[in-house]
């Protein structure tokens, strides 16, 4: 059973956050549903090849990690604007580590494929990241999610994998890989003079689930030159959880 001590928190209060959010207002709110987070060990000198420098590489008890993160998205609407039928929903792929600067950990993104023509380049243009076009697909069935994902600009770039939960939700412990992983309330990118920047978000503490999957094709860690010390991931599920983004800031 889910602690019963998180289940009355106010949805968008943010005193579990590590550090204060900007004196800004949100621009963006999302749902993100049915994520499965796979993650792999990578050797440290293949993921400081891949990240850029100023960014430091973060590690738990010594390893660094990789994770594959497919979910799909619904109710995204810009602050004080409706949702926008067409635009609201769909399926995202991520590629992502895990770096930490000036104290505060967040997440680098590797890749970024995503089932929307127009969100990709918005992405792209708005918060400098590497969204990539994709034909994509979520199907549930029940508990079970049949995800596929194949590149426009690249279709030998694929994911197709089955997942679901096998465990009741939790929420992670301190100091447990399963908060390294996901407590992280913010991402990393460059700009196009290569200075950090750094988009921050809040949600709840994740509902996590001990996962399972089968991957029939993932080619998205070989094709990025992600070379993984062990081929079977670590895997935890989480149904649901909102998210309100931030505007790009210094993250100086």
């Amino acid at each position: 059973m889910v602690q019963e001590t998180h289940s009355k928190i106010d949805p968008w209060a943010a005193s579990h956050r590590p550090w204060s959010l900007p004196k800004l207002p949100w621009v963006m709110k999302q749902t993100w549903n049915d994520l499965l987070f796979a993650h792999y060990p990578v050797e440290y000198s293949v993921l400081r090849k891949l990240v850029p420098d100023r960014l430091p590489l973060d590690d738990y008890n010594g390893t660094y990690w990789v994770g594959l993160v497919p979910f799909h998205m619904s109710g995204i609407r810009l602050r004080g604007l409706p949702a926008i039928p067409g635009t609201d929903k769909f399926p995202e792929l991520n590629v992502r580590t895990y770096v930490t600067l000036n104290g505060k950990p967040g997440v680098y993104f590797f890749s970024l494929d995503a089932a929307h023509w127009l969100a990709v380049q918005l992405a792209k243009k708005l918060y400098h990241l590497p969204y990539v076009y994709a034909d994509m697909s979520a199907k549930i069935d029940g508990s079970e999610i049949d995800y596929s994902s194949t590149r426009q600009s690249d279709n030998t770039v694929q994911l197709k994998c089955s997942y679901r939960p096998i465990s009741e939700a939790f929420y992670a412990e301190q100091g447990t890989f399963d908060a390294w992983m996901s407590e992280r309330y913010c991402l990393y990118t460059l700009d196009k003079k290569g200075q950090p920047l750094r988009c921050d978000i809040l949600h709840q503490p994740w509902q996590l689930q001990k996962a399972e999957a089968e991957f029939s094709q993932n080619t998205l860690l070989a094709k990025q030159g992600i070379q993984v010390e062990n081929e079977q991931p670590v895997l935890h599920f989480s149904k649901k959880i909102d998210v309100r983004i931030w505007p790009l800031i210094d993250a100086k």
